[in-house]
């Protein structure tokens, strides 16, 4: 997919940690170099209030979802405080609606960057596991990642975008977060953790403002839309993508719905 990005100016800096807390393994001093990356702003400008519209819509499953696994974590004790079941998050299925899966309009509309200010999106570190298991953010924005355990983590993000850089840094237990930015759209962009390797998300980076992930029930709803004809898409990590062309009245919530089966 190709999209129209701001440019971007890249400037470096180096951040230096002695990590002397203990994970599953233990960690030597390490100074880990990354980029902080500026984008030029060129945020959405107001939709009108008496024509705003808005899509809502619903993630199916048609068939049999892949049974989630169980995982062991007992390589670190800290991760079984939670008493929580461990468990995959790629299939995420609850009578037959699919959560998990990322949708956002594709085309119709322009590319615009996340307004100056914008709260960064947050991908906690709770229970060894990244929580949310998807997020998407808007091109110009932030994630910022929160380390909730009491354990030391480590965040490694693995663009396919050249405009968004990779990191791999360490966060010690209840540290202050680390925040990124993200200035190409993007789709599944992985993050993994050293420490942990069960450990997964993934950061979707939307190409203007209007996109959504679906919640447990499938379940998604995009507000603020300007009235139109666009390409809606929805991405899931395993199944990959469905498009489909929807046309929004002014002052109306279009329905949208999108059928995914297992491979």
């Amino acid at each position: 997919m190709t999209l129209r990005t701001a440019s971007i100016l890249l400037t470096s800096f180096t951040f230096t940690a002695a990590l002397t807390l203990t994970g599953c393994k233990s960690l030597p001093h390490t100074t880990t170099t990354y980029t902080e990356t500026v984008i030029a702003s060129h945020p959405a400008p107001p939709v009108d209030p008496t024509t705003a519209s808005a899509i809502s819509g619903v993630v199916h499953f048609d068939g049999t979802a892949p049974a989630r696994i169980s995982i062991d974590m007992s390589a670190d004790p800290a991760c079984n405080l939670a008493n929580l079941p461990n468990l995959t998050e790629q299939y995420i299925v609850n009578d037959h609606h699919l959560a998990n899966v990322y949708v956002y309009i594709k085309s119709g509309a322009p590319s615009y960057t996340a307004a100056p200010n914008t709260p960064p999106v947050i991908l906690d570190q709770k229970g060894c596991r990244y929580t949310p298991h998807v997020i998407a953010v808007q091109q110009g924005g932030t994630v910022s990642y929160l380390n909730s355990d009491a354990t030391i983590h480590n965040i490694h993000t693995m663009p396919a975008q050249p405009g968004n850089a990779s990191i791999d840094i360490s966060e010690p237990a209840h540290s202050h977060p680390q925040t990124e930015t993200f200035p190409s759209p993007e789709l599944m962009l992985p993050v993994r953790c050293n420490n942990h390797p069960w450990m997964s998300a993934f950061i979707n980076v939307a190409p203007n403002p209007w996109f959504a992930v679906t919640a447990a029930d499938g379940t998604f709803h995009i507000p603020n839309l300007p009235p139109g004809t666009y390409t809606l898409a929805a991405v899931h990590e395993k199944l990959g993508e469905q498009d489909i062309q929807i046309t929004v009245a002014p002052k109306s919530v279009a329905t949208a719905s999108f059928t995914f089966a297992a491979k």
